[in-house]
């Protein structure tokens, strides 16, 4: 009787200590995936809608952008998006993002830290490497490229 009574509670202890546990705001971010076909609106910045206030404000992206082919014409899916402390893949990688299938990368996650960071893009071969020569302290990638500074492209 008395094994059978402290079998049931820590039963019950453990149910409390399982239901009462949450995750964490840190676990309830979303990004983008390599094959994901979420995405849309290639090249348009990001922001305007993904933001506090905006259209889609549920999803308010922390980085965002599209990767074009060498044509600046054709998506170039499922690269990757390296972040480094350091020009051209030097220093510490802080961060990675996975180019999804449409050629769009998002996160929810905070992935540039205080001061800034260099991007790296490779393709889904990993034969092809762009580096961004200048630090970038925030994410809002098509607000400057396909405006002022050519669209974001891997051969």
């Amino acid at each position: 009787m008395k094994k059978l009574l402290l079998t049931i509670g820590f039963i019950g202890l453990s149910l409390v200590v399982f239901l009462g546990c949450k995750k964490s705001n840190s676990d309830s971010g979303i990004q983008s995936r390599h094959n994901g076909t979420t995405s849309h609106n290639n090249g348009e910045i990001c922001t305007t809608c993904h933001q506090a206030g905006g259209s889609a404000s549920e999803y308010k992206w922390v980085m965002a952008g599209s990767v074009y082919n060498e044509t600046g014409i054709s998506m170039n899916p499922n690269g990757m998006i390296y972040l480094w402390t350091g020009v051209s893949g030097n220093g510490d990688l802080k961060a990675t993002l996975e180019v999804d299938g449409k050629g769009n990368f998002f996160t929810t996650y905070s992935v540039i830290p205080s001061g800034s960071v260099y991007p790296q893009v490779i393709n889904a071969a990993g034969t092809g490497v762009k580096n961004m020569p200048l630090p970038v302290t925030t994410g809002n990638c098509n607000g400057c490229h396909g405006v002022s500074t050519g669209k974001i492209w891997v051969p």
